[in-house]
């Protein structure tokens, strides 16, 4: 009874729009107060315990400079820059400006540490192209938000920085490296669609007159962004830092890069960019400590064990269970955002991996895979939303398009299922050959 009133109360403060952090306060205090009678102010001192403890961790120092580089990357350029160059190394055609929004989303992920903030700096450049190709700006606005959920697969990832806090004895590194073929085959898996449907309905008839701008000097323009991912990922393999400290380097480097080499980014800007990261910084630090509560809660009073029992009993095994989990997460992910639904709902994962030998890296990917999907599936689709605000469309005109896309991830994520080595292969070559 105690463990429905947690989540029926967590969940009924949240319809009716109080702010996700308040509700998982509120919701996690209640419960303390009414388990704690016996002691002192009801035991709601472990609200002021269990809130500490839950920010308190060495990885979450890289959770304000991800978001940092978000913030920095969205005026610095680099975006446009990156379009011009796969531009000219694919060339124009039908169905090739939707391939190039695909594939610089799934590189740019790896910089921008944020989905909202990729899909505006990439929507910003892309769906005003398309349409002057020719593509309609439903489908466009609906490739751009499919394109940009690839963001917390390829590291930086958010998800995968608050995963490896919220499951104990998950390494950052492990979860980087193990996002990076999942992230490939759900980019490979939204470039057949759109390529497709462009093909299908005659979309980007223009395209093949417009200019392709020059090979040589876009690489050049585009080269400091190509370096970053590069820089990261191996800096981090070589040991030159921890993927913390990668995060300091990633926005030192980005900022750089559009105060110097582009010069997009001017010293006024540096307050309102830095004011944008710490507001959003502080945003999520508050929701995780208050998830903290809600973990301890969750601990507490032993809803996790219960909930084991059951999936037990119901006699669907090993994969059937990891199945039904998957589309719990899916239907959730369709109302309630990515980073809540980790902050909330891992405390209840990790014993049903231990119960049913899931390995918790693998298990990590297919659950922030299914939490990309939820990004651009309605009706909360926030990469959607951003999408279609800047193509200046109704969301809901986007619809009819984005369900071939969301077939393609589907089916990245089941071939992820069915081999979990697509995921754990180059984490354990990394491992193996420090």
């Amino acid at each position: 009874m105690i463990g429905l009133l947690l989540f029926t109360s967590f969940l009924g403060l949240m319809l009716i729009g109080v702010p996700v952090a308040v509700a998982l306060g509120l919701s996690g205090g209640l419960v303390i107060a009414l388990t704690g009678g016996e002691l002192p102010w009801f035991g709601l001192y472990a609200v002021e315990q269990n809130f500490n403890a839950g920010i308190a961790k060495y990885p979450l120092l890289a959770l304000p400079m991800f978001v940092l580089v978000g913030c920095i990357f969205d005026r610095s350029g680099i975006a446009r820059r990156m379009v011009d160059f796969a531009v000219a190394l694919l060339g124009r055609g039908p169905g090739m400006l939707p391939i190039v929004a695909i594939l610089v989303a799934m590189l740019l992920g790896g910089i921008s540490g944020s989905a909202a903030a990729l899909a505006a700096a990439i929507g910003g450049v892309m769906i005003a192209a398309m349409h002057r190709a020719g593509y309609p700006k439903p489908f466009s606005a609906a490739v751009i938000g499919a394109a940009t959920a690839t963001d917390i697969l390829i590291p930086p990832s958010l998800a995968f920085v608050i995963y490896s806090v919220m499951m104990p004895g998950v390494g950052l590194l492990e979860l980087f490296a193990a996002g990076l073929i999942p992230g490939l085959l759900a980019g490979v898996a939204l470039v057949l669609p759109a390529w497709w449907l462009s093909r299908r309905h005659g979309f980007g008839a223009q395209e093949s007159g417009l200019e392709r701008p020059p090979l040589g000097r876009s690489f050049r323009e585009a080269s400091w962004g190509l370096a970053t991912p590069v820089l990261i990922l191996g800096g981090m393999r070589l040991g030159w830092f921890t993927p913390t400290e990668a995060a300091v380097v990633a926005a030192v480097y980005v900022l750089l890069v559009g105060m110097f080499v582009h010069r997009t980014i001017g010293v006024r800007d540096l307050v309102p960019m830095f004011s944008d990261a710490a507001n959003t910084s502080a945003v999520i630090l508050v929701i995780l400590g208050m998830a903290g509560v809600f973990g301890y809660c969750i601990n507490t009073i032993g809803l996790a064990d219960p909930l084991v029992a059951w999936l037990g009993e119901l006699g669907l095994g090993r994969l059937g269970t990891l199945v039904l989990v998957l589309l719990a997460v899916k239907l959730i992910g369709m109302f309630i955002d990515g980073v809540t639904i980790f902050m909330v709902f891992v405390p209840l994962f990790a014993p049903l991996m231990r119960s049913f030998g899931w390995d918790p890296v693998w298990f990590g990917v297919l659950v922030t895979m299914v939490v990309a999907l939820g990004q651009f599936t309605p009706p909360f689709a926030i990469n959607l939303m951003v999408a279609g605000r800047i193509a200046r469309i109704p969301v809901e005109s986007t619809f009819p398009w984005v369900g071939w896309f969301v077939l393609g991830f589907a089916v990245a994520i089941a071939a992820v299922v069915a081999w979990p080595g697509l995921a754990l292969w180059l984490p354990q070559v990394l491992i193996a050959n420090p």
